[in-house]
């Protein structure tokens, strides 16, 4: 099921349900949103602190309970990411939501809503930058991109050919988010159905061995077996240890997926960087990988 794009005059809900955020990290940003057209409405505890988190697991959840279920809220941006989603998901009511879908948009942490929520409900999500992305209020692709996503603009994104890429063309529906998120929600009721889906990852600051961790247990469970497509983000800021692993992120990615067949595009403008392209959750995309491009159709 496909949310109703936005027009000017609606209103988003702007909620945190993981890291603390100052307010002084969303001004620029709310202007850079009114600007399109939009009416902000903040969550009633958007500023509230416990801990690192937007507050406790229950003011936290109460905010998106409320950004849901609001009738005068057309979309739901998240402020951050961090850590704190997976703690409240089982406390969402998504009776409502489920009749009147809107889009939920944001990205790294969120993984596991946009998983969620494509498992249990079959509604379109938006991975998406986030307005801590965009603080300062100055436009960047990925803001541009969301904009364009929003408002129903956002057709395809294309990027140049990878020497690692193995071509091809598929047509399926679009799951993923951050690996390490996506790594950690396997064997609960948020983990996303693989099979014959187009699997995109992407991840920040991890360690190389610990990357090279993940794509085994994708592997040994069998979650890469029957993925008809790959498309892998930007892994930014890897780090190694003293003793170097010895790969890069592409070359263990590649590895992980040497005895399977479907098409592979490195370098996808999805992840922690300022051109963070938004696509679309949940929806049959058409992926085409060659020696020049790799694109995405919406």
């Amino acid at each position: 099921m496909r949310p109703n794009y936005l027009k000017k005059g609606d209103s988003v809900a702007l909620i945190a349900t993981a890291k603390k955020i100052d307010r002084g990290d969303l001004d620029g940003a709310m202007r850079e949103i009114e600007s399109w057209g939009l009416n902000v409405v903040m969550g009633p505890h958007l500023f509230a602190i416990d801990r690192q988190f937007a507050g406790t697991d229950e003011e936290r959840a109460s905010d998106l309970q409320w950004a849901i279920d609001n009738d005068k809220v057309k979309a739901v941006l998240f402020a951050r990411g961090g850590y704190g989603t997976a703690r409240i998901i089982d406390l969402i009511d998504w009776t409502k939501f489920s009749q009147k879908p809107k889009w939920l948009c944001g990205f790294s942490d969120l993984s596991v809503l946009h998983s969620h929520v494509s498992r249990h409900l079959n509604i379109e999500t938006l991975h998406s930058t986030m307005p801590i992305f965009f603080k300062n209020g100055d436009k960047n692709e990925g803001s541009e991109s969301l904009r364009k996503a929003l408002f129903g603009e956002h057709e395809t994104i294309k990027w140049n050919a990878h020497a690692l890429n193995r071509p091809g063309k598929v047509t399926n529906e679009l799951v993923g988010g951050n690996l390490s998120v996506l790594y950690s929600i396997s064997g609960t009721p948020s983990q996303p159905l693989y099979d014959h889906k187009i699997l995109f990852i992407e991840d920040l600051t991890e360690n190389l061995y610990h990357l090279d961790r993940m794509m085994m247990q994708f592997k040994r469970a069998g979650y890469l077996t029957k993925l008809k497509g790959l498309v892998v983000g930007q892994f930014t800021e890897m780090e190694d240890n003293v003793i170097p692993f010895g790969r890069t992120a592409e070359e263990i990615i590649l590895e992980a997926v040497s005895e399977f067949d479907f098409p592979v595009a490195f370098n996808a403008p999805i992840g922690h960087v300022d051109h963070n392209e938004a696509v679309f959750c949940g929806r049959e995309v058409r992926l085409s990988v060659d020696s020049v491009h790799s694109i995405i159709s919406f």
